[in-house]
């Protein structure tokens, strides 16, 4: 592993790579170079099944396997493996954990071209205003990958197996099938790249991990109609709680009233003024 993970509680503070919140007793954020993984599941039930949500980055397979047996126990393996999306950072370790798994990967029917060879997503679009992230973005991979049978579509009723507490929603503009995760009970979210809690196309404030509610990574959304309705179905939800793809897990008022602004004036905010997709 780049370091031992560390077992932080609320408040929430900055996260680096190699590093982890237990931002709930069964919600475990761990971030591998600029990108957040979760285990969901307690870790103090005689059980211990769990759920791994995204992948991270490529070769981080090692580093997610070792962070699950801390966790859960070193004979452990999860459920399922639930995808918000399939862009490369999260989706980087996927092929490794499935040959040392070998457990069904769950996504939104309208991922699965991109997880199984049979579509590309865009290049990283450069023209979009923001930092050196986005100008770098045409060098990040872009291309699918094929997991054969291990893709499951997720279930239309919102249901997903093994998680009967947790329901799934389709939050697309980051990408096609992208979803988000809500559980009603204490209005946890995991949001992926609906929108995330630090500015993704700046690479001083990725470094810094400065927290800051910033919708989805402009140098990859495609559809910026969708990302803005994404937004607002997600606010609407009230949570109380939000784990995104990118930056620290937020919670309390600082997340209702920031997320609340966001949805209000997405196209201010948000919305690149110039870019490939913009129009």
């Amino acid at each position: 592993m780049e370091s031992t993970y560390e077992h932080t509680h609320i408040p929430l503070t900055t996260v680096s790579s190699g590093e982890g919140h237990e931002v709930s007793i069964d919600i475990y954020c761990y971030c591998i170079q600029f990108v957040n993984i979760c285990l969901i599941g307690n870790p103090t039930s005689k059980s211990k099944t769990w759920f791994l949500v995204d992948a991270g980055m490529p070769h981080s397979a090692d580093n997610i396997i070792q962070l699950a047996e801390d966790r859960f126990g070193t004979m452990t393996k999860p459920q399922g493996i639930i995808l918000t999306h399939g862009h490369f950072d999260h989706v980087g370790a996927l092929t490794e954990l499935l040959e040392h798994w070998d457990v069904p990967v769950y996504a939104h029917e309208q991922e699965i071209p991109y997880l199984t060879g049979k579509a590309n997503y865009p290049e990283g679009d450069s023209t979009v205003n923001g930092g050196l992230m986005s100008e770098l973005s045409p060098l990040f991979p872009n291309h699918g990958i094929n997991l054969g049978n291990h893709v499951k579509a997720l279930q239309a009723d919102g249901s997903i197996p093994g998680l009967p507490e947790w329901q799934w929603m389709h939050t697309p503009g980051h990408s096609p099938g992208h979803i988000s995760l809500f559980r009603e009970k204490d209005r946890s979210l995991l949001a992926g790249d609906a929108f995330v809690t630090v500015k993704q196309e700046s690479l001083y404030r990725v470094l810094l991990q400065t927290q800051e509610i910033s919708g989805p990574p402009k140098y990859f959304t495609t559809d910026w109609e969708g990302a803005a309705s994404s937004v607002k179905k997600l606010n609407d939800l009230r949570p109380s709680l939000a784990v995104t793809g990118h930056g620290t897990p937020m919670r309390g008022e600082e997340l209702t009233s920031q997320l609340a602004y966001l949805a209000d004036h997405f196209d201010e905010v948000a919305r690149p003024e110039e870019g490939r997709f913009v129009h």
